[in-house]
C-alpha cells in the first residue's frame, strides 16, 4: 500500500511539474529590442540573460524572436534564459516561437515589437497595447 502511494504522489508531481509549464490568458505587450539593428548582441539590449546567454553563437541568438519572461507559470530567473516559448494569440490563433532573453515585471510577457507585430494579425494589440496569449515552453530544437 506505501508503495502505492508513493506512486500516486510522484506522479501528482509529474503532472503539476508539466502544467507549470504553460498558462492561458496571460498579459503581452512590447519591447523596442529590435535585435536586427544591435547585431542580436544580447549585451547591447542590456538583457538581464546576456550574463549567460551573450557569447552563444549568432545563430543561436537570432534562432527566435526574444521575449522577456515574467509569467505565471514556468521557471524564473536565470533558470528560464535560452529558453523557448510557443505564444499563441489567443483572438486569432496567430503563433510565434521565442527565446527568452529577458525578465520583466508586468506578470506576462514583454515580446519584441517585431514578434508582437507577427502575432497582432488584427491590429488590436497595437489598438489596447497589448495582447492576451497563452504560452508553453517548447524544445528550442539547439
Amino acid at each position: 500500500m506505501e508503495k502505492l502511494r508513493v506512486c500516486i504522489m510522484v506522479l501528482a508531481c509529474v503532472v503539476v511539474s508539466a502544467a507549470a509549464q504553460s498558462a492561458s490568458n496571460v498579459r503581452a505587450t512590447y519591447h523596442l529590442y529590435n535585435p536586427q539593428n544591435i547585431n542580436w548582441d544580447l549585451t547591447a539590449a542590456s538583457a538581464f540573460c546576456a550574463t549567460w546567454d551573450a557569447s552563444k553563437p549568432l545563430a543561436w541568438r537570432q534562432k527566435y524572436g526574444w521575449t522577456a519572461f515574467c509569467g505565471p507559470a514556468g521557471p524564473q530567473g536565470q533558470a528560464a534564459c535560452g529558453r523557448c516559448l510557443r505564444v499563441t494569440n489567443t483572438a486569432t490563433g496567430t503563433q510565434a516561437t521565442v527565446r527568452i532573453v529577458d525578465q520583466c515585471s508586468n506578470g506576462g510577457l514583454d515580446l519584441d515589437v517585431n514578434v508582437f507585430n507577427q502575432l497582432d494579425t488584427n491590429g488590436i494589440g497595437n489598438a489596447q497595447g497589448h495582447l492576451t496569449v497563452n504560452y508553453e515552453f517548447v524544445n528550442c530544437g539547439d
